[in-house]
């Protein structure tokens, strides 16, 4: 592990993942957050709330396109889940509670193997693995979607419909940067995350005044 500096939000702890099973159950038995945070709890977070984001205009564009919403619909749903079922931190967390509390070697060595079956697939859930590829993919596909069908709609402005298709075009942009120039792959990711920001920014400001409108 490297040295005691904290990660982000968590100021204590080591400032990089463990590179074992073993570490990683110490890590999260010492410093649960942190732990969980390396094994991207947030993003677990993030997904769920682009869910209900997606849910909320699904339900309000469904009128200006409705065979498009529910492709949208479908894409944003099997992106979202098959990111939460890539992400192990709750079994990591729960693995090596079970690890802590067991004296037997035996036990212990099959937990063992078990956090490693977890890590595995857990791993397929960051930047260099397919799990990530697909649920982003999926997510940004349905993004572009909805977008597109926004501009049809009065009700949330052609400015937050285009800054849709910019935020999750160049989502969709870091695939070619994946093929094209992979040394490069950062900066569709970078752009795409800025105007997502202001994307969501909108949408929910948009949304809560719809909804005291009584409109939604």
């Amino acid at each position: 592990m490297a040295a005691h500096e904290g990660s982000g939000i968590v100021k204590t702890g080591p400032s990089a993942s463990p590179d074992t099973v073993s570490g990683w159950f110490a890590l999260l038995q010492q410093n649960p957050l942190l732990g969980l945070t390396f094994l991207n709890l947030f993003d677990l977070v993030n997904y769920a709330l682009v869910g209900l984001i997606f849910l909320a205009l699904i339900l309000a564009l469904r009128q200006a396109s409705n065979s498009w919403m529910i492709i949208a619909a479908g894409l944003g749903l099997t992106g979202i889940s098959f990111y939460i079922a890539s992400n192990q931190a709750f079994n990591m967390l729960s693995l090596s509670r079970q690890y802590s509390a067991t004296t037997s070697g035996v036990e212990r060595e099959m937990l063992l193997a078990a956090g490693q079956a977890a890590l595995a697939i857990h791993q397929n859930a960051s930047y260099a693995g397919r799990g990530i590829y697909l649920s982003f993919l999926c997510v940004s596909a349905a993004g572009l979607i909805i977008s597109a069908v926004m501009r049809k709609e009065d009700n949330f402005g052609k400015s937050t419909a285009y800054i849709g298709i910019l935020a999750n075009g160049f989502g969709l942009g870091y695939y070619i940067g994946i093929i094209l120039a992979p040394e490069f792959v950062y900066v569709p990711l970078s752009v795409s995350a800025i105007f997502l920001l202001v994307w969501y920014l909108k949408i929910g400001s948009r949304l809560w005044f719809l909804s005291s409108k009584g409109i939604y």
